[in-house]
């Protein structure tokens, strides 16, 4: 009987998207944070029952802009902090061996 070989979720990565450190796995890297952070904006305006349209008011864009921004496209730190800010939602930024900034 032959067995299966099983691989470590760095392995895959390794694999897929190239080792640590290499301009293929950073940019992987860079845009999966990205995602995530579309999506904590996304389920902050939804538990504040806001629309695309309702957010992209408080802070002066449009509904497009916030689409965008939910899906981790063309993220900028500014944009990201007036968001939480327009949400009334405080966030901090936690820097290595530095320690935590206060965004908002």
């Amino acid at each position: 009987m032959s067995q299966i070989k099983e691989y470590t979720l760095e392995e895959i990565e390794d694999e897929m998207m190239g080792p640590k450190g290499t301009p293929e796995r950073d940019r992987y890297e860079s845009e999966f944070e990205q995602f995530l952070i579309g999506e904590a904006i996304k389920q902050a305006r939804k538990q504040k029952q806001l629309t695309q349209a309702q957010l992209g008011d408080l802070i002066g864009v449009k509904k497009s802009r916030i689409s965008k921004i939910e899906n981790g496209e063309n993220l900028s730190f500014g944009a990201v902090i007036r968001v939480f800010k327009a949400m009334g939602i405080s966030a901090t930024l936690n820097l290595k061996n530095i320690g935590e900034l206060a965004l908002c």
